[in-house]
């Protein structure tokens, strides 16, 4: 399961310190994603299983108990949420456009609403897998 990390950046006139996230075995590539930043406290989501390594000594680390308010401040920070939600709009909209849409409300229930209703739900679902990756 994704955990959520927080911590505080450490700026001064001279430098900027931020988490140090872990690397892959393989790729050595960082994993891990910042979410966001909400009042000086920045977000970040960690997939399963990976450690952080030692962090500079300016900064300090914390998990995250997430709260459904904090979950919803973080979800309407986040530019990966904005990105997922986008997608989700666009997958809808390549099969149907806005005013196919209205018109298949107001027919419903009917055949049409139901295969349409069925796309969109899986379109949300889709989003809603993508934002539970992120811990979200």
């Amino acid at each position: 399961m994704t955990s959520i990390v927080s911590y505080q950046k450490f700026i001064n006139s001279e430098r900027t310190v931020e988490i140090v996230l872990p690397e892959d075995a393989e790729t050595h590539q960082r994993i891990g994603s910042e979410l966001a930043t909400i009042d000086g406290t920045t977000y970040v989501s960690l997939p399963d299983g990976a450690v952080l390594p030692a962090q500079p000594e300016e900064i300090t680390v914390k998990p995250v108990e997430l709260t459904p308010a904090l979950k919803l401040a973080i979800k309407d920070a986040c530019p990966f949420v904005r990105m997922i939600r986008s997608m989700v709009a666009e997958k809808i909209a390549q099969r149907y456009s806005q005013s196919d849409e209205i018109k298949l409300l107001r027919t419903a229930p009917s055949a049409e609403f139901e295969a349409y209703n069925d796309y969109a739900e899986s379109c949300r679902a889709w989003g809603r897998e993508q934002k539970a990756l992120l811990g979200l």
